[in-house]
């Protein structure tokens, strides 16, 4: 199969319904940044291939993976247009979103509590994941007005917010793991960096 169609030479594109819309739909917006999120997951587990004691995580990163493009049909899927049988085959359901809980605990249980903000950075591993983090979230967002008119069920809105926390402290325990220490805020730093440079 060729990888190019030809048919989105217009600006259009197919959901899994079979209706055509523009690509700026609130539907492909929606894909298009989920997709951004998968990616740049990807290229955290690229960074942490090489590195044996990242190997639980990186697993835990792969089935993040798979859920993304289950999350992905769903919004897909409007289910205010799409017929039963559609519906029911891209069902997204809520056990998605416990096992993130689950692997969330677990992480913490092992890394000092946070007290105040933390600049993203770290292990590239790490900074990477927090690059996801700020992905989804944009996700989230986007995928908020699908939820309000009942196009996608809450469980993908759900997934989405519980995502961007597991991203947060998945890259704090990449970093805890690679013993890559975190930056504090320094609340006001650039205020005294101008003072002392008049004084």
């Amino acid at each position: 199969m060729k990888i190019y169609t030809r048919t989105g030479d217009k600006g259009e594109t197919s959901l899994f319904t079979g209706q055509r819309v523009p690509k700026n739909d609130v539907c492909i917006e929606a894909l298009g940044t989920v997709d951004e999120c998968n990616s740049t997951i990807g290229v955290a587990i690229s960074l942490m291939a090489h590195l044996p004691e990242l190997h639980p995580s990186l697993e835990q990163l792969e089935i993040i993976q798979h859920a993304l493009f289950d999350l992905g049909a769903a919004i897909a899927t409007p289910r205010t247009r799409a017929v039963a049988d559609k519906i029911d085959k891209t069902r997204f359901d809520s056990e998605a979103s416990q096992m993130l809980e689950k692997w969330i605990d677990s992480m913490e249980e092992a890394l000092p509590p946070l007290k105040t903000f933390i600049l993203p950075g770290g292990h590239p591993a790490g900074a990477m994941l927090q690059l996801s983090r700020s992905i989804c979230r944009r996700a989230e967002r986007s995928v908020i007005p699908l939820g309000a008119r009942a196009d996608v069920s809450q469980n993908v809105v759900i997934y989405l917010n519980r995502l961007s926390d597991y991203l947060f402290v998945i890259s704090r325990y990449v970093n805890h793991l690679m013993h890559s220490p975190e930056t504090l805020w320094d609340h006001h730093k650039l205020q005294g960096i101008t003072q002392t440079r008049q004084a």
